[in-house]
């Protein structure tokens, strides 16, 4: 029998989106700039860097993986980028693909390390955020670069839209989602990464190689970490090698928000986007009602911890 509760999304879909709006109502109660189209704008921007390393992030988790270096390889990335175009004088083009390069090269050896040495990502990525850390402290001489070309500052310029100021960057991270989405939606590729999640030896036994998609989700993670590397340049002007200490886990915060469950196999990408808006409305209308950064990260906290009570009660609803 056909019931409205049958026809509706299951709520790790759709509790997220409910989330969003029920946190916009609040903050828009307790702040009259809250609603405004420029505020929304600046969410947005504040969200783009991690929005896009959440990409990356929900591949390797939708694989039951987890990647806590994805921070880190992200400040490598616009580390190897900017000291490619001021000390070697590289265009744009050559220097923003060197950066994703090296990106992507590290995401392949936390592929081969899970797939090949068979160790736990959790272990391969702690190990590779100390080791991208210390590359980019010594490649950078723990100093910021600030002479870029202006090529690799485009996605920070902006356009108006009426009075509201919309940033390039905001727009890319925005196709990087949408293309995400129809990855993983139409092509056998992306349905392939939801079937190692839920069975990996299910997977096998049908012919698919699962050490070949988890070797592919890794490197494909880090091209996207490449691109917030990009997105991170733009946005602040320069290369800091400080950067990416706490990405990894607002990343995984965004993630598991979005309904994305943390065993694998479960998951919609757009449900990282509204996680990471998540983050950004929280952080951005306690920062107008003039809440301490402290309380923010304790928010933040407390909403990762109910996401994952919420995942583990639906796991055990499906048995």
């Amino acid at each position: 029998m056909n019931t409205l509760k049958s026809k509706l999304p299951p709520m790790g879909t759709l509790g997220p989106f409910i989330a969003l709006i029920v946190a916009c109502v609040f903050f828009s109660l307790q702040s009259d700039r809250f609603l405004s189209l420029q505020n929304f704008s600046l969410i947005l921007q504040q969200v783009m860097v991690v929005g896009t390393i959440a990409i990356g992030q929900t591949l390797i988790i939708l694989t039951a993986g987890i990647d806590l270096s994805c921070g880190m390889i992200m400040a490598l990335g616009s580390i190897v980028m900017t000291k490619m175009a001021a000390d070697y004088g590289l265009s744009a083009p050559i220097a923003i693909a060197l950066g994703i390069g090296a990106t992507a090269l590290l995401g392949l050896a936390n592929g081969l390390l899970v797939t090949k040495a068979k160790l736990p990502p959790f272990i391969v990525t702690l190990g590779m955020l100390n080791i991208a850390f210390a590359i980019t402290q010594l490649y950078s001489g723990s100093q910021t670069i600030t002479e870029i070309p202006d090529g690799m500052l485009w996605l920070g310029n902006s356009f108006r839209i009426g009075e509201t100021n919309i940033v390039y960057g905001v727009l890319l991270m925005l196709a990087l989602y949408l293309i995400t989405w129809l990855f993983l939606r139409e092509t056998a590729p992306g349905r392939h990464i939801y079937a190692v999640g839920n069975s990996p030896e299910a997977t096998r036994l049908t012919g698919i190689s699962t050490d070949r998609v988890l070797l592919g989700v890794y490197v494909l993670a880090g091209v996207f970490y490449g691109l917030a590397s990009l997105l991170s340049v733009a946005r602040i002007g320069a290369g800091d090698p400080n950067a990416g200490q706490t990405e990894n886990l607002d990343a995984i915060t965004a993630v598991v928000l979005g309904g994305t469950s943390l065993f694998g196999g479960r998951g919609i990408i757009l449900g990282t986007l509204v996680g990471a808006l998540i983050v950004g409305v929280f952080r951005n209308g306690l920062t107008l009602m003039g809440v301490s950064s402290v309380y923010q990260i304790l928010v933040t906290g407390i909403l990762v911890i109910l996401a994952v009570m919420t995942d583990q009660m639906s796991r055990k609803g499906v048995r």
